[in-house]
Order: structure tokens, then C-alpha cells, then sequence
């Protein structure tokens, strides 16, 4: 089950598919970290947008991305590969997470003219992978950057 949110934040509750709320202390705390991590890196990702605008090719992007994140002192790795165990063999195919941030947040980077599903099923395919259960999907090349985030849950 994944949860597809625009860029409104988690309030703190959680919601089964049920109905019935989950809310402990250490949930509302994690709730509160991820939402403030996510806050920080669409901010930083507004003011890369600003600074360059759409047109760019990803890497630009994701290159200068990496720089703004590691500059507000958070940790964020480039590239990082997703192995892939399938019954009892280990496959190296080449899935990488653009960024991981905080080793909590998954961000793709995408300069497309639009968003199409299959790049959120990538999204998830790394959520699911790596164990993650957060991600944003961004799309840089478009006028308003706020046109085209997708926050995607695990």
C-alpha cells in the first residue's frame, strides 16, 4: 500500500486503510523529523529551480541539488545503488536512488515535460527495495517547481 500526496505535509496521524488512527509518541516524533527533512530539501530544491530554471538537463540538477543539501549540513548520498534479491540469488541491475537523504528520504530527479506513472512505480520500486518509506519525485523542468512535486508514501 502507498500513499500518493501532493506536497501537503503528514499532520500526525496516520490513517490504515482501515480508518482507524495510529498515533504513538515515537511515530509522531518520526512523523515530525520527516516532515521537517521534507520541508528543507523542497525548500532547497525551490531555490535551485529559481536559481536555474526549467531546461536543464537532470544531472544539472541533481548535481546542484546534492551541493544545497550537503551545504545546510544534512547527510545525502548521490547514486546510491539498489541491489535486487530475488528468491536466493543477489542482482546488481543498476537501480540507483539519485539522492538519499538522511538515509530516510528518496529523491528522483526528473527534467521531463511531464510526470508519467511509471516514474512513480520507480519511486516506489526504491521504496520498496531499499526499505525507505518516503520519497518525492521532482520534476525541474517546468515554470513552478510546485506544479510538479509528488510525495510518495510507503
Amino acid at each position: 500500500m502507498y500513499y500518493l500526496l501532493d506536497v501537503q505535509p503528514i499532520k500526525g496521524i496516520v490513517f490504515t486503510t482501515e480508518g482507524t488512527k495510529v498515533f504513538t509518541e515515537v511515530s509522531k516524533k518520526i512523523i515530525m523529523e520527516i516532515n521537517l527533512l521534507t520541508k528543507t530539501c523542497i525548500g532547497l530544491a525551490f531555490e535551485v529551480h529559481t536559481a536555474l530554471g526549467p531546461g536543464l538537463l537532470e544531472s544539472v540538477y541533481k548535481e546542484c541539488l546534492f551541493y544545497k543539501i550537503r551545504k545546510a549540513g544534512l547527510c545525502v548520498e548521490k547514486e546510491v545503488p539498489i541491489p535486487l534479491l530475488f528468491e536466493e540469488i543477489h542482482l546488481d541491475c543498476g537501480y540507483r536512488i539519485d539522492l538519499l537523504v538522511e538515509n530516510k528520504l528518496v529523491l528522483e530527479i526528473k527534467s521531463v515535460e511531464q510526470i508519467h506513472p511509471v516514474y512513480i512505480a520507480q519511486v516506489l520500486t526504491y521504496l520498496k527495495l531499499g526499505k525507505f518509506h518516503l520519497g518525492l519525485l521532482l520534476n525541474f523542468n517546468v515554470l513552478h517547481l510546485r506544479e510538479c512535486i509528488k510525495r510518495i508514501i510507503l
